[in-house]
């Protein structure tokens, strides 16, 4: 069979790090062990009950069965724009400000195509998701990374940005609460990033996919809650999270309408927008009591604390995080490097973490830790590593 070289474009691609762990948990599956999954980020908990019911309502619509606008519903951006006003006290314009999006991964990815031409440069955090790099690589562009470190809260310091970066740099990614550390972001610096990206001219592209889960009484902030952060910028926020709708694939992107209208237009030339009955459920999840959410909400943090209790009684000094459904740990000093950790707690506990170092440079020393699943398999797992002496 004769093969077809690849572009340049797709080999230029990132390597999928963590499709090698995928590989390791499999054997070790295969073997017939027991393993707990702790590296994942795939919510566990299935889509509220209301939310599939709209749905299955809807898939009977025939309306629904053509194709749907190519900016997708109004019904939905309005009930995007109702969302916004209600929880965060922003203002958005549903014909303006709002851009349906197949996932928020699928904007992450886009937006550097719409905003940079080969060679600009993009400020990007470290450690941080995976697929801001694969953006930035269908762009053509450069990465500049914002080291996040824990004497900061695993907040950028902008300080240390030198002038020339700041001078280049046309688009900046952030992420609030952070995966992978579980940090959250502060009014003051959202304030000093409105401050700083305006002096630059530098747009804001804030990931909010986390934006439903903070902890101990403090509710995540949304970027655009900042004066001026909407002339400088947009947030994506996602259904995946917060209403456990991974495998819908909705999502949306709010803010600067220059923005909006370039993945509006890049949108236009890729696909005829979002089947409309998930639009129609996506709406109905926005507009309802959010009840489900808040529930959600206290199970990730009974996690969490179960979690957090359990791995510091058998002496691993680790930090809770505020927000996300993700644990950021330190790595015990006798291992070089996080993947050798991970690999060690695959082979001799049969559980999975994600090496640090997959989300960056500056993610070495770390493990990043999953909220998803039951307190008993997390018990379970502190167990098992408290049985190889680590500590």
């Amino acid at each position: 069979m004769k093969i077809f070289e690849q572009s340049h474009l797709l080999n230029n691609l990132p390597k999928q790090f963590f499709a090698s762990l995928v590989g390791k948990v499999n054997t070790i599956v295969e073997q017939g062990h027991d393993v707990i999954n702790l590296g994942q980020g795939n919510p566990d908990q299935p889509t509220p009950e209301h939310i599939v019911k709209a749905m299955q309502e809807a898939v009977a619509n025939p309306t629904f069965h053509k194709y749907s606008p190519f900016r997708g519903q109004a019904f939905l951006k309005e009930a995007v724009a109702t969302f916004y006003k209600r929880e965060y006290g922003v203002e958005i314009d549903p014909t303006k400000e709002v851009c349906i999006l197949f996932g928020g991964k699928a904007g992450l990815v886009e937006v550097p195509q719409c905003l940079l031409n080969p060679g600009d440069l993009v400020l990007v955090p470290d450690p941080g998701y995976p697929d801001y790099w694969s953006g930035v690589e269908l762009a053509r562009a450069k990465m500049e990374k914002m080291p996040l470190l824990s004497e900061n809260a695993f907040l950028p310091d902008y300080k240390n940005i030198p002038n020339e970066t700041k001078q280049q740099a046309k688009m900046m990614l952030l992420n609030y609460p952070n995966n992978p550390t579980g940090a959250t972001a502060t009014k003051e610096f959202f304030e000093e990033t409105v401050t700083f990206t305006k002096e630059n001219d530098i747009c804001v592209v804030h990931d909010f996919a986390y934006g439903a889960i903070g902890f101990d009484g403090k509710r995540p902030i949304s970027f655009l809650q900042t004066k001026g952060a909407k002339e400088n910028g947009i947030e994506i926020y996602t259904f995946s999270k917060s209403y456990n709708m991974a495998g819908w694939r909705i999502g949306f992107a709010v803010g600067n309408p220059s923005v909006i209208e370039s993945l509006n237009l890049l949108q236009d030339h890729m696909y005829v927008s979002v089947f409309s009955a998930i639009q129609e459920a996506a709406a109905h999840a926005l507009l309802s009591p959010q009840t489900c959410v808040n529930e959600l909400n206290a199970l990730y943090e009974t996690r969490r604390n179960v979690l957090i209790h359990a791995f510091k009684e058998i002496g691993w000094d680790v930090t809770a995080p505020s927000g996300s459904f993700f644990a950021w740990l330190p790595v015990p000093p006798q291992f070089t490097s996080s993947e050798a950790f991970s690999d060690y707690l695959l082979e001799e506990a049969h559980v999975v973490v994600a090496p640090g170092v997959g989300f960056g440079e500056y993610g070495e020393g770390y493990v990043r830790v999953g909220l998803l699943t039951s307190e008993e398999r997390l018990k379970e797992a502190a167990n098992r590593i408290k049985a190889l002496n680590l500590f």
